[in-house]
């Protein structure tokens, strides 16, 4: 019997059949897979979607989605291999794609109906329709049970009005996961819907926010009397948070498990730089690889605890916390490596180093997570919660 974090013989087989169909698809693997990380710089969807189109007649990217949406109903630790054996493959930036991938579409397979999940599955698998998440508000900062943005039934459907933002690709999504307030009388968190949101609908104005490393793909966008079908809800009525809960827990696991890219790249560029004799160069090159390594021990841990049928812990959580860090010393460590031209470049390790402090806001949080892993992993009494009262009352 293999012990934990380590392949049984069954699993070594079923990787190899993988990596033999995989390259069957996508041709000869490829070390050289850039340093797209997050959208970060691009904005190119033909080649996204090409890549999802040669993939999606085999579940390969949504390998736990059942067989009848699509998927390969691939186990937990199946599902962490193929993982595995895709990023051996150069492919292009995917980003844009992953609100629907890795959060809308176990929403829907999770919450949604029947109609919904074959009408939305599909073009989410292919990547014919790409997916915004209209969660976060102006005015609620992190607590976002706090949003405003208020939905008032119409008959077969819904009006809504408020302002989202921090909503990635919102300016060419076809659809948005959007979280209302549908009822201000009850405590706030029961008084949440969910609903999916047809972009192109009246009302709706979307603007861009330009970060400092370029991109304006994030954007504010203004709800006004907005309709919305009800067919379109996700969920019981009240019962958004809950959906809301499960996207984010996904949201995390995926942002925790993709904190992969530039690790070759940077041990090339610190050869390159013929500092590898530095032992401060040394020292830091080791840490960053070794936290890289934890991050990938712990999906690995996380595996063997499905296969012996335990249910996930806050792994997402402590994954997102450490990916942050790590993610944050590499491109640090890289522009030190560039020297002068990492003060003035405008290559991949600048667009890397810009964004990379983003990566303690999205996904929850560092705080979020913290407080998660202080409540669930050490046992330690819960902050005090002024939240859970109606909206706007502060009552417990």
């Amino acid at each position: 019997m293999a012990s934990p974090g380590e392949e049984t013989e069954e699993e070594a087989e079923f990787r190899a059949s993988v990596r033999a169909e995989l390259a069957g698809i996508l041709g000869t693997p490829s070390p050289d897979r850039g340093l797209n990380f997050l959208g970060a710089g691009s904005d190119d969807l033909g080649e996204g979607r090409s890549f999802l189109g040669s993939l999606a007649g085999g579940g390969w990217m949504v390998p736990a989605w059942p067989v009848e949406h699509g998927g390969r109903g691939s186990s937990p630790e199946e599902a962490g291999i193929i993982a595995q054996e895709l990023s051996r493959f150069a492919r292009p930036d995917l980003y844009p794609f992953m609100v629907g991938l890795g959060m809308v579409g176990p929403v829907v397979l999770t919450h949604g109906t029947a109609e919904q999940r074959g009408r939305w599955l599909p073009a989410i698998r292919s990547g014919a329709e790409i997916w915004c998440q209209l969660f976060s508000e102006p005015d609620a900062g992190s607590d976002l049970a706090a949003l405003s943005t208020r939905a008032v039934r119409d008959g077969d459907a819904w009006r809504v009005t408020g302002s989202k933002v921090w909503s990635s690709r919102a300016h060419y999504s076809r659809w948005g996961l959007l979280l209302a307030r549908t009822d201000p009388a009850v405590p706030k968190h029961a008084g949440i819907t969910a609903f999916a949101l047809d972009m192109g609908s009246p009302g709706i104005e979307v603007l861009p926010l330009r970060q400092m490393n370029g991109d304006a793909h994030f954007n504010q966008v203004f709800l006004t009397d907005t309709p919305v079908f009800d067919g379109d809800r996700i969920g019981a009525e009240g019962d958004g948070w809950r959906v809301a809960i499960t996207t984010l827990t996904h949201e995390r696991g995926s942002l925790g498990g993709g904190f992969g890219p530039g690790r070759d790249q940077l041990i090339g560029l610190a050869r390159g730089s013929g500092r590898t004799g530095d032992p401060v160069v040394r020292q830091r090159l080791a840490q960053v690889i070794t936290e890289l390594e934890l991050i990938r021990q712990t999906g690995a841990r996380a595996r063997a605890a499905a296969r012996q049928g335990r249910r996930p812990g806050p792994e997402g959580s402590g994954a997102k916390l450490r990916g942050s860090s790590a993610m944050k010393e590499l491109a640090d460590l890289a522009l030190d490596l560039e020297g002068a031209a990492g003060l003035v470049g405008t290559g991949e390790w600048q667009t890397l180093f810009l964004t990379s402090p983003s990566l303690s806001i999205r996904g929850g949080t560092d705080e979020i997570q913290r407080n998660i892993l202080a409540e669930r992993v050490l046992g330690l009494p819960a902050e005090p919660r002024l939240d859970k009262g109606p909206p706007g009352t502060g009552s417990q």
